[in-house]
């Protein structure tokens, strides 16, 4: 299995949401199961149906969580040393050519990405323009929408 780039704060957001699933969310739903256990009849039992349910998504959550820290590569932005360059964990503010407008962004894994925070996926057209490149250089992002020009105006490994 190939290694996923996750930062450390995303590592630890994952560490900290399979806790919760194996010791408060999984003991829950099986008590949840017993008790509807207790009701007689499963067949129509919609509470039994709708734990069960939920059963299976934890446990299926919990696999995803394990495999998913277990190809980690875990990188911490502040420990990065790329000499300027835009890289996995790096901070970069642009500068929109046509607008004026500045937006920062930080490079994070698939499970980090949150747009709405300025966390975007290594694996989104923007983040595949911006690897490699320093500040001052040119990006070109080609959206759906069209493409978007933008200055990197500073790179920052926080």
């Amino acid at each position: 299995m190939a290694t996923i780039p996750i930062t450390k704060r995303g590592a630890e957001k994952l560490r900290t949401e399979l806790h919760d699933l194996k010791t408060v969310q999984r003991p829950w739903v099986i008590n949840a199961i017993s008790e509807a256990r207790a009701q007689g009849d499963l067949s129509e039992n919609a509470e039994y149906d709708a734990a069960k349910d939920r059963q299976g998504f934890i446990e299926g959550r919990i696999q995803e969580i394990e495999s998913k820290l277990s190809a980690a590569q875990i990188i911490d932005p502040t420990e990065v040393d790329a000499g300027g360059r835009v890289v996995f964990g790096a901070t970069v503010e642009l500068e929109d050519d046509e607008t004026g407008a500045k937006v920062k962004y930080q490079i994070v894994g698939e499970d980090e990405a949150d747009l709405k925070h300025g966390l975007v996926n290594v694996s989104s057209p923007v983040a595949r323009a911006m690897i490699g490149k320093e500040e001052g250089d040119a990006v070109v992002v080609f959206t759906p929408g069209g493409e978007k020009h933008y200055e990197i105006i500073a790179v920052s490994y926080i």
